[in-house]
């Protein structure tokens, strides 16, 4: 029979050269702790974001502050991909109608290394972005910013042609930083911004930034209507260079919710964009379960 050790450290390897990273956005559709106390809310949420190392939420609304944490408890209970922490920005906007951006990410896959709101001095933003930079498993990519904004409807245009001045605020502040992700509920299509205007936006001109949710892709739960309103954005070559593949995650097909019952969620879909794992994703990273899996397996004798 042979030695479990080789085979075991075979698969191991093969964990850390295909594990890939998942960083996903989602409107939330005013997030409170009214909401997620509704078990069949909570439980929708929860699954959406299993499926991410790391979750940039919008339209949370709780002020409270209770909403997060109730997440995160049900999130820790959910399954074994975690665990999960979370950084929240302050509660942000012009009146007293105000919003949260908040992360939720895969504390044993990633860290936050800085965070910071950008200082919107003339007032651009409705929702200034809540930037934050976080490490990654892997020596080509080490670190990532992830810049996140829910524009205003009546100000679609100002708002992203303004999210390229905070792209270079970025690079400025983290010393040319390239790899970067843009990222949120652009309202980035339909009656918010023409085809005409989408086509002059700075982020679709200037080259360098590769739009991975495709125009026409449909990110609204309605039937009624079909707009590509979230949006992905990546900058960097190495960062493009791992993109494996983009999409809305259409979670009323994927659990098996009627139109209604999907409202109650939102009436965003998630968008997500896959990193390929690539050799230098280390070993570190797999989850313990994982390894304690392999270990209490007699996967060695088939191979």
């Amino acid at each position: 029979m042979p030695s479990p050790v080789p085979t075991l450290l075979f698969i191991l390897l093969l964990a850390g050269i295909t594990s890939a990273f998942r960083i996903c956005a989602f409107n939330a559709q005013r997030l409170t702790v009214a909401k997620v106390a509704k078990v069949h809310i909570m439980e929708t949420i929860v699954k959406i974001l299993a499926r991410c190392d790391i979750t940039v939420l919008q339209e949370v609304v709780d002020t409270s502050g209770d909403a997060i944490p109730l997440l995160l408890r049900d999130l820790n209970r959910f399954d074994d991909s975690g665990p999960y922490s979370s950084l929240s920005s302050p509660l942000l906007g012009r009146s007293t109608y105000m919003e949260k951006y908040v992360y939720v990410y895969r504390s044993h896959k990633t860290q936050v290394l800085n965070a910071y709101v950008y200082d919107d001095k003339t007032d651009v933003f409705a929702r200034e972005p809540f930037v934050a930079q976080f490490s990654l498993p892997s020596k080509v990519l080490p670190k990532l910013a992830l810049v996140p904004l829910h524009t205003t409807p009546k100000d679609v245009a100002t708002e992203l042609d303004a999210l390229h001045i905070v792209f270079l605020n970025v690079s400025q502040q983290w010393q040319s930083e390239v790899n970067v992700i843009l990222l949120g509920d652009f309202n980035a299509d339909c009656s918010s911004l023409s085809k005409k205007r989408q086509g002059e936006l700075v982020l679709r001109t200037k080259p360098g930034f590769l739009w991975v949710i495709p125009d026409g892709e449909d990110t609204t739960v309605r039937d009624s209507t079909h707009c590509t309103y979230d949006r992905i954005v990546v900058h960097g070559e190495h960062c493009q260079g791992l993109v494996k593949w983009a999409a809305p995650f259409k979670f009323p097909q994927s659990f098996q919710l009627t139109e209604a019952e999907a409202l109650n969620i939102s009436d965003h879909y998630p968008v997500e964009v896959e990193l390929n794992g690539a050799p230098g994703w280390p070993l570190a990273y797999i989850p313990v379960n994982v390894v304690m899996l392999l270990l209490h397996t007699g996967l060695d004798s088939t191979l």
